[in-house]
């Protein structure tokens, strides 16, 4: 049994928990076979959450959309409460790309959980992503080494802040 469970929750893992992406790679059949519980699913749920809200880095944005990838399968408060405070604690020392990137990812997972969130969570996420993005806007273009512009599909700081720019207002459409 335990080796079921076991194979049971790396096909879970693999596709966030999400039936359609089972479904679709052909994974769904098998994994219901497994016959796994609800409670078991939301346990899973948790460590994953816990596992990318406590890999979050300003080094990579990989965490971070990890979590965003999560927020379109299982919503829960704490995804956009630990991904907004790790934003305010640590990014404004990043590089403009990191700043860019986290920002975007967390309008996404804002709008993934709009309906679960509190509004004070609402708003005070929504202030920490205008504070990224027009950090990104109004500051100097800073990039450490391996992050690039032409990663993003970016040419310049003009492109850079077009983008930042667009991220804002759907930030003020997430708040109306």
């Amino acid at each position: 049994m335990e080796e079921e469970t076991r194979l049971a929750r790396d096909i879970f893992i693999r596709h966030l928990g999400s039936a359609a992406r089972m479904h679709r790679e052909g994974a769904l059949k098998q994994y219901k076979q497994y016959g796994i519980t609800r409670e078991m699913e939301l346990q899973w749920f948790q460590e994953m959450i816990a596992e990318g809200c406590g890999s979050l880095s300003i080094r990579d944005w990989e965490a971070v959309a990890g979590l965003e990838a999560l927020s379109k399968n299982y919503q829960d408060a704490v995804i956009v409460d630990k991904t907004a405070s790790f934003a305010s604690r640590n990014l404004m020392s990043a590089d403009s790309i990191v700043r860019l990137m986290y920002a975007e990812a967390l309008v996404d997972i804002i709008r993934a959980h709009k309906m679960v969130i509190t509004r004070e969570l609402l708003f005070s996420a929504c202030r920490v992503t205008v504070q990224l993005l027009e950090s990104v806007v109004s500051q100097p273009l800073v990039t450490d080494p391996g992050h690039e512009l032409q990663q993003l599909g970016l040419k310049d700081k003009r492109a850079l802040n077009s983008r930042a720019k667009k991220s804002i207002e759907q930030v003020e459409q997430l708040i109306n």
